[in-house]
């Protein structure tokens, strides 16, 4: 099938407006690599202190400099229910790597927060900031320069982001992307959006509630949703970046070991000794973006994305925006309904055909890049595909030629509806995007007058007392993230939900997030620019008619110019969002950040590196570098 027009004429663009970073990122890559393993570069005394406390064998093949070295970078802890079975990983990944002939090392852990446990609460301020302290431990595990590929161990929100921008720093390096998989199916979602709804009315009381959200969220595993977290898995399967099939194998079973030694001992094969090298930095190029951007449209995925995929993109010297994203929706049809965009969760959807399914639909279709390179090599084809045990050992088979379950998964000639339904709003609020997936035609249009609220908590204070019983638009201000960090209200979806059921127009309207569980209620969300960096959200007022229309991608308020033209920004004290729970910390993230359609980050595009400036000392083991042990020992003897 013959690639979409659109889809090759927004690749041609991305290419076309990213080739000088693109350009500098891939001069990096080459100026990175040496010949040979990479601790090569490093002195005796740099190496001796790199394997020092390893096994006799390990240690051996070590200083020998001949085979990989696999670095392990980790999200383990066990307060994650997503990330609590990579404890046991790092010994399965070690054996693995033996078997082939190589070394794995656990180069560094790095922090992993939970959004569902911070929801609400101070430390969520700190959410979208941690993606890229996340980015920078991966730096720091990998900075030891031992390593010749890398497995990283991740699943949820900010955490699969910020590894995959860490390891793109580092992408002269193989990398390979190992999911702990999602917990087993526990109550129904439909069920849980009911008895939330209901303790929002307060007809449920708070042990109800908690016994209700224990069935929901009840084992190890990632959180059963199409959220943030399984959005991400899906797109590291779309970017070809796991084995095949990985993402969703449930943890603690033969099948999810046997896709964790297969990853260990790819991460070997495509090391430069391995044979077959490929860096990540070579993978991650304009097409695969693309790919990831229609995966997420096809599947309903997190409008965490609009914000995670421009940071990762521009990791790899990629310049992408939302009306890339908004062109792409246009033509993208939805394949899934997975909540909370249907009643079915993840597992229901691998039981269906899962992933591969989507990726065989949408190559079929010319809507996704073949030609792309991943784990496996030449062609995302090969990604198609279902895994197996046979024994031990995963395989990989054929997938079915028909969906197990139309009402969760369908063929691109069959689609739940024709457009991706995440769209761009824009006008003189500023930019934003709408995911209207899940919201029925007649709640597409809202017109009405706006309340202003400076917090979630704020809003929820009004709908408590029983303020809100009307026809509104609320505007959230001071949410985006040099504000307060940008934090997730989803506090705000059970209340507008009930005042939608009960015949009330209401939308929402805010620079800040609503991340994957965003549902049936039409919001604007990441509008951007944010007010502490000018954007016009600042200038609305309470009573101004708010039209939100996401049939033509409006956003206005009908104020006229004059008067608006006369108006001064809105102002807010922000200090207690910047005290406190260790926010004070992050001071200079919320004043390094772009804004939300740059992706929310705090790194630069990649520049030109200085000619004058190597990045590495390529010496041969055993020369004396300026500043070592042995250059002291030299100048100094005893």
């Amino acid at each position: 099938m013959a690639l979409h027009p659109v889809v090759e004429s927004v690749t041609k663009r991305i290419i076309e407006r990213s080739r000088p970073s693109r350009g500098a990122y891939l001069a990096h890559l080459d100026a990175a690599r040496i010949e040979g393993p990479q601790r090569g570069a490093l002195s005796c005394t740099n190496l001796a202190h790199g394997f020092a406390a390893f096994p006799a064998n390990d240690k051996l093949m070590l200083k020998q400099v001949k085979k990989p070295s696999v670095a392990i970078v980790s999200a383990y802890n066990d307060m994650l229910s997503a990330h609590q079975p990579f404890e046991h990983f790092p010994a399965i990944i070690k054996d693995a790597v033996r078997d082939v002939g190589a070394v794995a090392q656990f180069a560094g852990g790095v922090p992993a927060m939970c959004d569902g446990v911070t929801q609400g609460q101070p430390g969520m301020e700190l959410s979208l900031f941690s993606r890229d302290a996340i980015a920078m431990a991966t730096a720091i595990a990998l900075s030891h320069n031992m390593f010749d590929s890398a497995v990283y161990l991740g699943v949820c929100d900010k955490i699969v982001p910020g590894l995959l921008i860490g390891a793109l720093h580092f992408g002269h390096l193989p990398a390979v992307f190992v999911p702990a998989g999602p917990m087993t199916t526990g109550m129904s979602n439909k069920e849980k959006a009911r008895i939330r709804q209901l303790y929002a009315q307060g007809k449920a009381t708070r042990d109800e509630l908690l016994e209700c959200e224990s069935q929901s969220y009840h084992g190890a595993g990632t959180c059963t949703f199409y959220g943030t977290a399984n959005s991400n898995q899906m797109l590291m399967e779309i970017m070809g970046l796991h084995m095949p099939g990985a993402a969703f194998i449930t943890p603690g079973t033969a099948l999810r070991d046997g896709l964790t030694r297969a990853a260990a001992q790819r991460a070997v094969a495509i090391s430069q000794q391995g044979g077959s090298y490929t860096p990540v930095g070579q993978i991650v190029d304009e097409k695969c973006i693309v790919n990831a951007v229609v995966g997420l449209l096809a599947t309903g995925g997190s409008t965490n994305h609009t914000l995670h995929l421009v940071a990762i993109a521009k990791a790899a010297g990629i310049v992408i925006d939302w009306d890339d994203f908004n062109e792409l929706s246009g033509i993208v049809p939805m394949l899934t309904r997975i909540y909370p965009n249907g009643d079915a969760d993840v597992n229901h959807f691998q039981a269906a055909g899962g992933p591969g399914f989507v990726i065989r639909e949408l190559l079929d279709a010319g809507l996704l890049h073949d030609d792309v390179t991943t784990i496996l090599g030449k062609g995302l084809r090969a990604h198609c595909a279902e895994p197996f045990l046979d024994g031990e050992k995963a395989i990989w088979k054929e997938l079915p030629a028909q969906s197990g379950d139309d009402s969760v998964l369908r063929p691109v000639a069959q689609p739940f509806a024709q457009d991706g339904g995440m769209i761009l709003v824009k006008g003189n609020l500023g930019r934003a995007v709408m995911k209207i997936s899940a919201v029925k035609e007649q709640h597409r249009v809202v017109e009405a007058p706006a309340l202003t609220f400076n917090s979630q908590e704020d809003f929820m204070h009004a709908y408590t007392a029983g303020k809100l019983d009307r026809d509104f638009v609320a505007v959230i201000r001071f949410q985006g993230p040099r504000a307060n960090g940008m934090p997730e209200l989803h506090a705000l979806t059970p209340a507008l939900a009930n005042l939608q059921d009960a015949g009330r127009h209401v939308a929402l309207v805010t620079d800040g997030r609503m991340s994957g569980a965003s549902g049936k209620v039409p919001a604007a969300i990441h509008v951007s620019p944010e007010i502490l960096a000018g954007g016009p959200l600042g200038l609305v007022r309470d009573g101004d008619i708010i039209r939100l229309d996401a049939t033509t991608g409006t956003l206005e308020a009908l104020v006229p110019a004059a008067v608006w033209a006369a108006r001064s920004q809105a102002t807010a004290d922000l200090s207690s969002s910047h005290i406190g729970m260790g926010r004070e910390l992050f001071t200079m993230f919320r004043n390094a950040i772009s804004e939300a359609e740059k992706g929310a980050t705090t790194f630069p595009l990649p520049s030109p590196i200085p000619t004058t400036v190597p990045l590495h000392d390529a010496a041969d083991i055993g020369d004396t570098v300026p500043g070592s042990d042995e250059d002291f020992l030299i100048k100094n003897p005893k």
